[in-house]
């Protein structure tokens, strides 16, 4: 009943809120991408939705239009060059994140669920068909978000995603949006040109 109804009724309205409320500060934000390197103030890219299908998804764009394209920022060598001024505090603070709101009104995603994985990313899609985390709606923030996000190796991050579609309810979802807050405050898990740096030995445990 959660999931099916209620869920997706929050993310209606609050996503709405959100578009209405932040309008004017993504304008803001757009401006500063905009002034502050060449090219688009959207990224889109191509991600993995729910039951595997793809769907386009945008942010703020942090790196420079040369950038290699559908290519994980872990996976780049020196990263930090790709990325522009703004873009560096705009991922520090997940701002870059905020046009993800349209895809949860419209359906795409949720408020909470796994991060969405790029549509190439054959062994993250593949470690989180072993928990059925592909058949529920990616999320803006989520589980694995807030226990170690970019440090996390990915069988580690499959496997939390996996405790988040077991666990799935109303209290555990305000766990997870509360905890993405304070993450974000403290800067937490953000770790540009590395993942999984979270050693076996320091695993969040659900409780």
């Amino acid at each position: 009943m959660y999931q099916r109804t209620i869920k997706r009724f929050i993310d209606i309205v609050l996503s709405l809120v959100g578009l209405i409320v932040l309008a004017i500060p993504m304008l803001v934000f757009a401006l500063i991408v905009k002034l502050d390197s060449p090219g688009p103030v959207l990224f889109w890219q191509k991600r993995v939705g729910l039951h595997k299908q793809t769907f386009m998804m945008p942010k703020f764009r942090t790196m420079y239009t040369d950038t290699p394209a559908n290519m994980p920022t872990h996976l780049l060598s020196d990263p930090q060059r790709w990325i522009t001024r703004s873009g560096a505090w705009f991922r520090k603070l997940s701002i870059d994140e905020l046009p993800q709101i349209l895809c949860i009104f419209t359906g795409k995603m949720s408020i909470i669920g796994p991060r969405p994985a790029l549509w190439n990313q054959d062994d993250l899609i593949e470690e989180r068909d072993k928990y059925g985390a592909n058949d529920v709606r990616p999320g803006l923030t989520g589980w694995a978000q807030i226990n170690g996000r970019d440090e996390l190796e990915i069988p580690v991050k499959a496997r939390l995603d996996g405790e988040y579609v077991q666990n799935i309810s109303f209290l555990f979802d305000c766990r997870c949006f509360f905890g993405t807050i304070f993450k974000v405050l403290r800067h937490d898990g953000v770790v540009e040109g590395g993942t999984g740096t979270l050693h076996e030995e320091k695993e969040p445990a659900l409780k």
